[in-house]
């Protein structure tokens, strides 16, 4: 309290005059200035009145406002893949709540259950015996981590600053995705202001420019907070600096202090004007502009040092003074090119253009442009385009090479204790995030996910080993930053899919950019350890039961639905669940193309393929025509469950395939049918997915449409409820497999290159550049009135191209480099 009330009083003697005769006029309003509040919550106030309206911004794909955020979900995200920042563009009281992913609570332990090995043959028989729910009560009882859970995601702090204006005229605030720069402005008293921020990856920090045409019109107080385990102080080195510092409070079972060290650093650079600190509070007088540098970091030692001994202990101070000094001996000017050129070298890779965009919605603030398209009950092309490449941009700015994955909320998050430990949930969610890596030409975004797959199998190889008795690693069904990979939360975490699922990625990397080094090094090692714990796991069926004579999963979850049993009673476990039969059968499949093109492995290869002989399949219900989700038949307890999981097989899978398979195609179909066209919005973000490998453009667009109508947040972040970045990633994943397919083969294992297989009705012209296809290609696409008209291939590796439009089929015999120019009747356009 005496710290509040010193706080408060430094705010009311501060010494410019316009400061303290213009806070006086906010006597209509109770809201306390920025610096001295104390509550850390979704929301926020301004206290400033705004007037006037602001022209729309020159340029495409820019998300703009004419008023400040006023909650979490309003904020504009900024990030480097490493720190995050969410920008309420406030003008009396602004806030700007900061990340650095490495902050997670928890540490590395051993959590295995050394019962689960007892249990399990107990949880088998039971299970194969149709006694579920006996089999559920053991398994929790017995396989469970020691312990179940997992500790969370944390927000590193928040920076909050007042300033003396209180009236303003025609604000905007703005994030420009072609830059990665957001930006404020407003006019007050004649003068026009304006900030500009950004976080930049190229110097790891983040840059907020104040300016105005007015000399000596920059003036606030400013302060870091955050809700426990830090303080904001003076740095002693720096008095153009103030620095937040603390330990997350983490025990072991030892009493031993296990929580990390981090720090956040703030450093303003004045040109004119005065800086002073004092009590942990940084004041700018009367400046003509200002350039804030803030720095964030951890003591956490790495995701390839979590299992290595001896690790030295960074001092997160220390590196963020590093940090701030190095990036502070550059001009802006330096510092803001450097980290456009960074930016746009990943994002200028795509371009989409859709034609037909309303002229009226267009016209329209974000939150309004989603408004207008609730009322219409579709979006309009053009807020189709932003969201696409707002989906790149969140990727680029949560998942660098080098860096922490992106996570639940990709690296964003408020609180101390944000939804689901804003984790790296295994059952779908992490995977969902990496969907657009490849397509999208981010390919670079992906290895953050390698990394994490590379840390986990040391620690899954003892889960492996320690619960199940078997060989290879074993995630289940969420991790976190310090290897966690035992059965968590409940019933629903034991479910030892996650690395088989996990696996695929390092794989559909190789096939988009044909790295052969990569394969061989991370590739099939990664893969290879899940496949042998796959294949230790599986047992075959006994007589009498749905799948007898074949191998399956046994126990076995299918995410994270409930059944009905024939007594009327509900569960969740039995054996041989869908979802993982097609897991496996993709892992599997996977491991012997890999192995076959690195020529390696004749007896790991063959055992592949017995167990792949041997794998039971999948079902088609004889009573509803639907794909079956489980063993036997069930009724679903919820038959709009947001998990699809059964479908695995059509998408992210190439198992299910309408023209390979179609009899699987259509139980498919009528499995999504049935689901319904509702969800949660990363569960609408799936589905679509599935409709476009259905070659249904029109379906997919539909349920795309419920997603940016009433799914979407004002910020563009997708909304579970509550927010969840998958579903952003998924979405704009989907939005790509419209105008482009390439997961099928022809009978010579090329990669089938399809255009445009799912164009909605809703899309009839337009152009995308930059996609990529399995098999190394780059591809151009234009179209009108919903049909071909030429596009551009280019070869990145050489070799057989084969290409499908509608009706038509060619093969192309490419070198590397080769650009081919093709028109509507993918016959080589001999005019370019």
């Amino acid at each position: 309290m005496k710290r509040c009330l010193a706080i408060l009083f430094i705010i009311i003697s501060f010494t410019a005059n316009s400061f303290s005769q213009q806070e006086k006029k906010s006597s209509a309003k109770d809201t306390l200035p920025a610096t001295s509040r104390t509550d850390i919550s979704d929301g926020w106030d301004d206290r400033a009145q705004l007037s006037g309206s602001s022209k729309k911004p020159v340029g495409e794909n820019i998300v703009w406002y004419r008023k400040p955020a006023t909650i979490w979900e309003e904020a504009l995200p900024l990030g480097n893949g490493h720190l995050g920042a969410m920008q309420f563009g406030g003008v009396a009281d602004e806030r700007i709540q900061l990340n650095d992913n490495t902050l997670w609570d928890g540490y590395t332990m051993n959590p295995d259950n050394p019962q689960s090995l007892q249990a399990l043959p107990e949880v088998r028989r039971l299970l194969f015996e149709n006694k579920n729910n006996e089999a559920v009560e053991l398994a929790t009882k017995t396989m469970l981590g020691r312990p179940y859970n997992i500790k969370p995601y944390q927000s590193l702090g928040e920076l909050w600053f007042n300033t003396p204006i209180l009236n303003v005229q025609n604000y905007a605030r703005t994030l420009d995705l072609s830059t990665a720069i957001a930006t404020v402005n407003y006019s007050s008293g004649g003068v026009t202001y304006t900030r500009e921020a950004f976080a930049t990856a190229t110097d790891d920090v983040i840059i907020i420019r104040f300016s105005a045409n007015k000399k000596e019109s920059i003036n606030f107080l400013l302060t870091l907070k955050r809700q426990k385990d830090a303080v904001c102080e003076n740095d002693l080195l720096d008095n153009t600096s103030i620095i937040l510092h603390g330990r997350i409070e983490r025990k072991d079972s030892s009493g031993n202090e296990r929580g990390l060290h981090f720090a956040a650093q703030v450093k303003a650079i004045t040109d004119g004007g005065k800086i002073s600190i004092a009590n942990g509070m940084m004041t700018v007088s009367n400046a003509n502009s200002v350039i804030l540098f803030i720095a964030g970091a951890t003591n956490y030692p790495g995701l390839n040092n979590l299992y290595k001994e001896n690790v030295a202990s960074t001092d997160p101070e220390k590196v963020c003074a590093a940090t701030i000094k190095k990036a502070s001996a550059k001009s802006y000017t330096q510092l803001k090119a450097s980290h456009i050129a960074d930016y746009q070298h990943f994002f200028n890779r795509v371009a989409v253009h859709l034609d037909d965009v309303s002229s009226e919605a267009s016209s329209l603030p974000t939150d309004e442009r989603i408004d207008y398209a609730r009322k219409k009950g579709a979006p309009d092309n053009g807020l189709l385009e932003t969201y696409f490449q707002f989906g790149r941009y969140l990727l680029i700015c949560s998942s660098r090479p080098g860096k922490m994955p992106a996570n639940l909320q990709g690296l964003w998050a408020w609180q101390m204790d944000p939804p689901w430990n804003a984790d790296y949930h295994t059952n779908i969610n992490v995977q969902m995030n990496y969907w657009p890596a490849e397509i999208t030409n981010l390919s670079e975004m992906h290895l953050p996910l390698f990394d994490l797959e590379h840390a986990l199998v040391k620690p899954g190889e003892r889960t492996a080993r320690e619960m199940y008795n078997a060989k290879g690693w074993v995630v289940h069904h969420l991790t976190d930053a310090w290897g966690f990979t035992v059965p968590a939360d409940g019933p629903q975490g034991i479910w030892p899919m996650g690395a088989a699922w996990l696996a695929r990625h390092p794989w559909e990397h190789y096939t988009f950019t044909g790295d052969k080094i990569f394969l061989r090094d991370t590739a099939y090692p990664l893969m290879k350890g899940a496949a042998l714990f796959i294949l230790d796991f599986l047992i075959k069926a006994p007589p009498g039961t749905a799948c007898a004579g074949k191998l399956v999963t046994n126990p076995a979850y299918s995410p994270e639905n409930a059944y009905i049993l024939p007594n009327g009673d509900t569960s969740v476990f039995t054996y041989g669940a869908t979802m993982d039969l097609e897991i496996i059968y993709d892992l599997l499949t996977h491991c012997i193309d890999a192995a076959n093109i690195l020529q390696t492995d004749n007896t790991f290869r063959e055992r592949c393929k017995t167990a792949l002989d041997q794998l039971a399949p999948i079902h088609i219900s004889p009573v509803t025509g639907r794909i079956m989700e489980w063993a036997e038949d069930y009724k679903e307890v919820e038959p709009h469950h947001r998990h699809t999981s059964h479908l695995y097989g059509l998408y992210p899978g190439e198992q299910i395939t309408v023209k390979g398979t179609p009899e699987l195609a259509e139980a498919a179909k009528k499995t999504l049918i049935a689901r319904g066209d509702d969800g949660t919005g990363w569960s609408l973000a799936y589905k679509i997915n599935m409709w476009n490998r259905l070659l249904d453009g029109n379906h997919s667009y539909k349920l795309l449409s419920v997603l940016l109508t009433r799914k979407t947040l004002p910020n563009l972040f997708d909304n579970h409820p509550p927010f969840q970045i998958d579903g952003n990633f998924g979405a704009t994943a989907a939005i790509a497999e419209m105008f482009l397919q390439s997961q099928q083969k022809d009978i010579d294992g090329n990669y089938i290159v399809q255009l445009l297989p799912a164009l909605p009705d809703a899309m009839p012209s337009g152009s995308v550049k930059g996609l990529c296809a399995r098999g190394g290609f780059v591809v151009d696409i234009k179209w009108n009135d919903g049909k071909l008209t030429d596009a551009i291939i280019t070869s990145k590796l050489g070799g057989v191209l084969h290409l499908h439009y509608g009706s038509l089929s060619v093969t192309y015999h490419t070198k590397k480099g080769a650009i081919i120019h093709l028109n509507e009747k993918l016959k080589i356009n001999s005019s370019k």
